[in-house]
């Protein structure tokens, strides 16, 4: 199985390429803007997965995976995305794409994500593709990922990171990195004045 990443921030690419890498049988290309990306499809050899990030540079949204899609005689091609709405994932699905991926996907779901895309499946996950959209509509949350939103529930409920690593199959670093994220977004200091702003905003 050969699948292409492009993304251009390095470190998701380079953290889709470690994940995906340690699984056998998967060969791996790797792109940073939609160009190079449409390059690596004309050159290489047959990929049996392209993943695509949505806003990244010279994809112009669907446009990019319209284009990606007709390369070479058509090939199997996922949007990911970390902003992308629900109504932007069923537009994809609708144009022939082999799914959508959110980045908040945990890892062993990605994979097997991939491999079910690969194998000529249509993905997306049930629970972004089901989600109430009201919970997009708040000023708050419209400034979190979804996976912000995750950690900021987590600790709202009184979880530690640890709990919350668990809940979300991640580590507690990253978990840390969510939380710094999140402390900044909110202009808080700590877990107490991130929970007391989410309960004012009636988020949980």
């Amino acid at each position: 199985m050969r699948v292409l990443i492009a993304d251009d921030h390095d470190l998701l690419r380079d953290t889709l390429i470690a994940f995906l890498g340690a699984e056998a049988g998967i060969v791996l290309g790797s792109a940073s803007s939609f160009d190079e990306a449409v390059e690596r499809i004309e050159k290489d050899e047959p990929y049996s997965l392209v993943l695509l990030d949505y806003k990244m540079p010279g994809m112009n949204g669907l446009e990019g995976l319209k284009t990606a899609l007709e390369l070479r005689g058509g090939q199997r091609v996922a949007l990911i995305s970390g902003t992308a709405t629900r109504e932007i994932a069923e537009q994809a699905l609708a144009l022939g794409a082999a799914g959508f991926v959110p980045k908040t996907l945990p890892a062993k779901s990605l994979v097997n994500a991939v491999r079910f895309m690969a194998m000529g499946e249509q993905y997306a996950p049930i629970d972004f593709m089901t989600a109430p959209e009201e919970a997009d509509q708040h000023p708050l949350a419209q400034k979190l990922t979804q996976r912000e939103l995750q950690v900021l529930g987590g600790l709202t409920a009184g979880k530690s990171n640890k709990e919350i690593a668990r809940d979300l199959d991640l580590t507690e670093p990253t978990i840390k990195l969510h939380m710094k994220t999140l402390y900044r977004k909110l202009g808080v200091n700590n877990r107490t004045q991130a929970a007391i702003i989410a309960h004012e905003a009636e988020l949980f």
